[in-house]
């Protein structure tokens, strides 16, 4: 089977930002994966000038990422209720690259509801832009008690995380490979 290339989109390009954490964690369990190419999408290293998605407002860079994979597991962390700009900027730069690509979600906030709220008022944009949303996520409540400040996770919850990651990456590559043949038949 051909290798699957899934895209880890860091959800923010605030400069103090614990999601970053969860996002490097995400995607170095996912390297380790079988078959499976991860790319860390760091939004502070493209330039999105504008919005929309007209050609002169795209980074190339970031356009031949979302043309690549396969799938996607963004990372949100909870900003007012809901998702940083720079997250729906990246997002909305691309439309037909992510079209009938499947999606993991897994929020993030400092206090106890982990980002639900942002993960919940994401479904409708994924969906808009033509993407599968798997129908479970991870969340990472009060993250600042999950990572040292060296980004390291605490031993005691390695195991729970590692399961609940292990579980959601199955079923987006399980999505990818269904989805990536069919496009490739079209």
């Amino acid at each position: 089977m051909d290798k699957i290339t899934v895209a880890v989109l860091v959800g923010t390009a605030r400069e103090l930002r614990l999601s970053i954490f969860a996002a490097k964690y995400i995607a170095e369990y996912g390297k380790k994966l079988p078959n499976t190419e991860v790319i860390l999408v760091d939004p502070q290293e493209f330039n999105f000038p504008l919005d929309g998605n007209d050609l002169e407002y795209k980074d190339p860079r970031y356009t031949e990422i979302t043309r690549r994979a396969d799938a996607f597991f963004i990372i949100i962390p909870e900003y007012n209720h809901s998702f940083s700009g720079s997250l729906k900027r990246m997002l909305d730069s691309e439309f037909d690259t992510y079209n009938h690509k499947p999606v993991a979600l897994a929020g993030v906030s400092n206090g106890g509801w982990g980002g639900t709220r942002a993960v919940e008022s994401m479904v409708p944009v994924v969906r808009e832009l033509g993407m599968v949303a798997i129908s479970f996520d991870v969340y990472f409540p009060r993250i600042q008690e999950i990572f040292d400040n060296s980004g390291k996770i605490r031993p005691d919850l390695k195991k729970h995380y590692d399961q609940s990651i292990g579980s959601l990456y199955s079923e987006l590559i399980w999505f990818a490979k269904i989805l990536k043949a069919n496009r490739s038949s079209n």
